[in-house]
């Protein structure tokens, strides 16, 4: 049962059972301001843990922005790019979710720490002062009437008239009194169940607001998320086939590592020690040097370096050999060692040891030294078994009988291609069908003794088995290149331009392979061999360097992208002849280009804004067509690399270190240019350097970027040419695009606005600048230097 309600008429008989329900009433109310006292400790308790949580999500955050991950090699992929761009998505998305997390804690001190601390003191206060008033006023009445009571009858009636007046004025205040503190009493306990919810439920509500903030980022936030893992899957399928490439070269360099030496700039290279000679009592000592020789110009280098020092790099010699000669150990205590005579040290001779007698061997065979033994030493391009396979009549007969049993019978099989047969099964059938005659009479179609994945392993193996691969080794450099920068549109015109100078029978054969792939690929919701997939099956098959190394591997990735772009693209590619009139130097700067990625704070769906890529140039020969193609190239499927990525990062031109370019007039770039030995290209100079004599503004040949993409053959010998990013200070800037911000700290503006105070930002691919009195970031290939 709840509090006894308190009658009015009580206060005036203020019997023992009135005062008991007086009592619980004031017990509740201590009850209620100890529970509220201790509610606001643990809600400043709760502001100060949220505060402390977003601090340490916020720390959390700045380390994912600030960390970079490196690549080997000399560029890496759309899927690399995304997931190294990845880090700062996230870093965006904690340090959104922590300005609403920030915004909460606020909320909670202005809707329940506040309205709480307030009603404590002004009501319950309120209370505590009229219960003391209460409790004095009682005090005072009943020791009056005590008082009054002992009186003696015999004093006067004047004096006894006198007293009694006083006892009832007093006894008349101490009813009111007693009226008004148990008006407060009930006044209290109903107000407490408004004026104390009332406050929490603003707190969940605040709570809730949050919750809703975060479920919407991380709707917006769903697309991106699909996309990476996409990446991480095209990612973490090209590392598995680097991975058992790197393992088996690593186990061939393990058996047999002098075979397997890379080609290199010198004839002979290695550690050897060098003896140096000190005055009489000290004697000599030797000393560890890395020593590299050029045969042609008798050139011979050597560099201190001791491992066991944390490989401190000492200065290093340089002297032209004259003579060398093989010490015996009867003129000296040590085995392995030659003297070296320099020809521009009269007079002085070194003493050098090797680590072994072969050693000795080979640098004595290098330095033409006395006494040397002469071997040859593959150094550079390692023999490949060539089997039986060909590319002939037989090869297409196979190719084609491969391919219509397994569109016939297998098409929908999970893992096509992917998933390997026995090995002496898949051997046997290849022997089968390179014979002439069992050939003829093997219908793999309508055969069971065959499995489909043994067919798919034996026209995988027919293909690794040709003496060449069908996409050549003169080409394999030329297809690498765009695959690893470049606009999608630019790669599929390069690669398109490259396969049409496969020789013939190649061409057909990649022909009847790629439009098969292309099958396999349309029915991946069946066979899960996507795009992506069929690339890293194929991409080591049709496409391998001729020389071993780990870089070689490393650029496997890029082989794969290769074969994406020929299955996306088979149609353009195959069916159709790549454009090779042009006039003038053509470069491809399409639209607007796209902004560094940056998170928007908008509501609502997410806008992706990639890394604009290389703009890419093209110069062929004088007189050509002007006509230029305006066809729209597919990009393909979404799990594919040759497709656009949705954060794409700035394009790496092979070799180098990264290079965001800025527009300079005509629009600076990484061009592709077409050169031969006997003949230069001024002009592309001149297109490259705007301080040249013929400009882009003073050539009306040569136009600037136009918002139109133009598409373009690729040279089989492609270089790329690269202009050296511009050093940026403080300087002004002109707007070449329109650009509309996404976010408070980003400037909006049109063509041809005047940027002041231009300087580098730390984010990579942003200027910051001032624009009519407001500083903020601007995307760095929107606007030109002045």
């Amino acid at each position: 049962m709840g509090l006894q309600p308190l009658e009015f008429s009580d206060c005036y008989l203020d019997s023992p059972w009135f005062r008991e329900r007086i009592r619980a009433h004031e017990a509740e109310l201590e009850r209620t301001n100890k529970f509220i006292k201790e509610l606001i400790k643990d809600g400043k308790n709760l502001i100060a843990a949220t505060k402390n949580l977003s601090a340490a999500q916020r720390k959390f955050a700045h380390s994912l922005r600030d960390f970079k991950f490196e690549f080997i090699g000399d560029a890496e992929t759309d899927d690399e790019r995304c997931i190294d761009a990845s880090l700062r998505e996230f870093s965006n998305f904690l340090k959104n979710l922590e300005e609403q997390r920030e915004i909460m804690a606020l909320s909670v001190t202005e809707t329940l720490i506040k309205p709480l601390e307030k009603f404590r003191k002004e009501q319950l206060g309120a209370v505590k002062e009229e219960k003391k008033k209460f409790d004095k006023e009682t005090e005072k009445n009943y020791s009056l009437i005590d008082k009054h009571l002992n009186l003696s009858a015999k004093k006067k009636d004047s004096h006894l008239q006198e007293a009694d007046l006083q006892v009832e004025q007093n006894r008349q205040h101490f009813y009111e009194l007693s009226l008004e503190y148990v008006c407060k009493l009930q006044e209290i306990q109903e107000r407490k169940k408004f004026e104390f919810v009332e406050p929490m439920l603003s707190f969940f509500q605040g709570m809730f607001t949050f919750y809703h903030q975060g479920h919407e980022l991380a709707k917006d936030f769903n697309h991106y998320k699909m996309e990476l893992q996409i990446n991480i899957q095209n990612t973490r399928n090209r590392f598995e086939g680097t991975r058992s490439e790197v393992e088996e070269l690593m186990n061939k360099i393990r058996q047999n590592p002098k075979d397997h030496k890379r080609a290199s700039q010198f004839t002979e290279e290695g550690y050897l020690y060098v003896q140096e000679k000190r005055p009489a009592p000290f004697g000599s000592s030797w000393v560890k040097h890395y020593c590299m020789y050029r045969k042609a110009a008798k050139k011979f280098n050597m560099i201190p370096f001791e491992h066991r020092s944390g490989g401190k790099l000492g200065d290093g010699e340089v002297f032209f050999l004259k003579d060398c000669t093989k010490r015996h150990t009867d003129s000296i205590d040590r085995r392995f060692c030659f003297d070296i005579e320099a020809a521009d040290r009269p007079g002085v001779s070194l003493t050098m040891q090797a680590f072994s007698e072969e050693e000795r061997k080979q640098w004595l065979e290098a330095l033409g030294g006395k006494e040397a033994l002469f071997h040859s030493f593959n150094r550079a391009i390692l023999p490949r078994p060539e089997g039986n396979a060909q590319l002939d009549k037989m090869g297409f007969t196979i190719l084609r009988k491969c391919i219509s049993a397994v569109e016939t019978r297998g098409i929908n099989d999970q893992g096509l291609y992917r998933v390997v047969g026995v090995s002496s099964k898949v051997q046997r059938l290849l022997s089968m069908l390179m014979d002439v005659k069992t050939c003829s009479e093997l219908d793999l179609e309508n055969s069971i003794d065959w499995e489909v994945k043994t067919i798919t392993s034996a026209l995988k193996q027919y293909l690794r088995s040709l003496p060449e691969p069908l996409m050549t080794y003169e080409l394999h450099g030329d297809f690498i290149v765009p695959a690893k920068s470049g606009s999608p549109e630019s790669r599929v015109n390069a690669i398109h331009f490259l396969v049409h100078k496969l020789p013939e029978k190649n061409k057909e054969m990649l022909d009847i392979l790629v439009k098969h792939l292309t099958n396999v690929s349309n029915h991946s919701k069946q066979n899960l061999m996507t795009v992506a997939n069929l690339g890293v099956v194929f991409g080591p098959t049709l496409m391998r360097p001729q020389e071993e190394t780990v870089a070689a591997i490393m650029d496997l990735k890029f082989q794969n992208i290769v074969v994406e772009i020929l299955i996306e693209n088979h149609e353009k590619i195959f069916r159709t002849s790549p454009d090779t009139t042009f006039p003038e130097p053509i470069c491809l700067s399409a639209s607007p280009p796209n902004a560094p990625p940056r998170q928007s704070k908008r509501q609502g769906q997410r806008t992706k804004r990639p890394v604009a890529v290389y703009n890419l140039c093209l110069e062929l020969e004088d007189g050509d067509n002007p006509n230029l193609p305006k066809e729209d190239t597919p990009t393909g499927s979404q799990d594919s690399l040759s497709s656009p990525s949705p954060t794409s990062a700035t394009v790496h031109g092979p070799p180098g270190p990264e290079r965001n370019h800025l527009l300079s007039d005509g629009g600076s770039c990484g061009e592709w240019t077409s050169t031969t030995p006997s003949q230069t290209r001024p002009s592309m100079v001149q297109w490259l350097n705007p301080q040249s004599p013929t400009t882009p503004s003073s050539n009306p040949a040569i136009t600037p970027p136009s918002p139109r993409t133009s598409t373009f053959p690729l040279s089989p010998a492609a270089t790329i040419v690269d202009k050296p990013p511009e050093s940026v200070v403080s300087r002004k800037a002109r707007a070449v695009y329109p650009c509309e911000a996404e976010h408070s700290s980003e400037l909006s503006f049109e063509i041809g606005a005047i940027f002041e105070d231009v300087q580098a930002s730390r984010e990579p691919g942003w200027l910051e600048g001032t624009l009519d009195g407001k500083r903020g970031l601007i995307p760095q290939n929107y606007v030109k230097l002045l």
